[in-house]
């Protein structure tokens, strides 16, 4: 479980943690909002930020493992040559 804070070069990735801390923040406020009264509930936009902040963090760290993965694979075989 502790590795998925962690980016392929062993340091915490600010990405995936910032990432992680919204989507907890995110179920968190949608499930006490299912016990709340409709006036109380936090403003729409508000919730599509914070899920946009989810997914853009959580969405650059795979895009940055994939990039990472193929610039491995390029110095791999040109290290070979």
């Amino acid at each position: 479980m502790k590795e998925i804070l962690f980016d392929e070069t062993g340091k915490v990735s600010m990405k995936r943690l910032c990432g992680l801390l919204c989507t907890v923040a995110l179920c968190v406020t949608m499930y006490h909002n299912s016990f709340s009264p409709a006036d109380q509930a936090p403003s729409s936009v508000l919730v599509n930020a914070v899920a946009l902040l989810a997914f853009g963090c959580l969405g650059l760290s795979s895009f940055d493992k994939f990039t990472a993965m193929k610039k491995d694979v390029a110095i791999g075989t040109k290290d070979e040559e």
